[in-house]
């Protein structure tokens, strides 16, 4: 039994890498004009996804980006990572759910390279609409992190993060949690913090340990989620594997694990997999995805899909430029 659930919303090769990369973007978008199924059948807590938002990198890894998410995926993942490489980057994107009726836009900042003292710092907004011809959902979530090193060893972050939500109506048990989500109100208003720590003893091995809305709202739009991760990397590839533990959306709490990784073919081309099981909702979901880099930008694409249990897609873009790359900084360590 679910506790306080959510409601059910009613050169020529670079050419032509790009090409092709921007041929399957629109075949993606082209699908999910088709793709669309009736939300009433997935489990309210799908729509909102825990609150949690995915880059590119992120989706396609199954989320296992706690230890090895850098950049702009640190800023939603694990703040402390925003600080374990020097870069600066803008990152634009989009996530589509088609059997939810949900579509989310949005971009991130993360800046690691003008603070003399390593003390990285980032920026980030999404706007998220859900069943617009139905239940009505929409929201913003606004955050702002920063994170330090220490002794490159161990790294420290905080994330701030506001969220306001509306949407129409309670559904059809009124204004009981089971069918709304937000005691009393259809309007949410609220502010809480994640925290993260990464440990690395050599380079290319992580140990992360986060802690999301740990001022713990009474809402499942924001529960309350430890995360526990450890990654492997280097310049080339990278694989991890991170345990989530969720202690709001259920009558006891869940947890969800997700596995990945990563390789950089021919210093363009990223080919991403993962996996990700989730005890609360009992799926296994396999995940994908493609990206192109070059010096100066990264343009990327993702997709996960449920294979037991109800059926749902996952779909996330995203565009990044490197302004390091562009004369800013000197970028020791690049993210994929």
């Amino acid at each position: 039994m679910h506790r306080d659930r959510l409601c059910r919303p009613s050169s020529p090769s670079w050419a032509a890498s790009r090409l092709g990369l921007g041929s399957a973007l629109l075949l993606t978008l082209g699908w999910t004009t088709t793709a669309m199924a009736d939300p009433s059948t997935l489990p309210p807590e799908y729509g909102y996804n825990y609150g949690e938002i995915e880059t590119p990198r992120m989706t396609a890894v199954g989320g296992a980006m706690r230890a090895t998410g850098i950049g702009t995926s640190a800023l939603f993942s694990n703040p402390a990572n925003m600080a374990v490489a020097q870069l600066y980057h803008i990152t634009a994107m989009a996530q589509i759910h088609p059997e939810a009726a949900r579509q989310s836009y949005g971009g991130a900042i993360v800046d690691s390279i003008i603070s003399s003292t390593g003390i990285a710092g980032g920026l980030g907004g999404v706007w998220n609409q859900q069943d617009p011809e139905g239940f009505a959902r929409e929201s913003t979530d606004f955050r702002g992190g920063l994170a330090i090193p220490l002794a490159d060893v161990v790294f420290v972050g905080l994330t701030g993060r506001a969220l306001a939500l509306t949407q129409n109506g309670q559904g059809p048990l009124g204004t009981s949690n089971a069918s709304g989500g937000i005691p009393n109100s259809m309007i949410l208003n609220t502010v809480t913090f994640d925290a993260g720590v990464t440990l690395k003893p050599i380079p290319e091995f992580a140990i992360a340990l986060t802690g999301h809305n740990l001022t713990n709202p009474d809402t499942a739009f924001l529960p309350l989620m430890g995360g526990l991760a450890l990654g492997a990397s280097t310049k080339d590839f990278s694989l991890g594997a991170d345990a989530v533990l969720e202690a709001r959306t259920y009558d006891t709490p869940m947890v969800r694990f997700m596995g990945g990784g990563e390789v950089l073919i021919a210093e363009v081309v990223n080919l991403r997999a993962g996996y990700r099981y989730d005890q609360g909702q009992n799926t296994n979901s396999v995940s994908g995805g493609l990206g192109y880099v070059d010096r100066r930008f990264s343009i990327d694409a993702a997709v996960r899909r449920t294979v037991t249990g109800f059926e749902a897609t996952t779909i996330t873009f995203g565009f990044t430029i490197h302004i390091e790359a562009l004369g800013l900084g000197a970028q020791t360590e690049s993210e994929f």
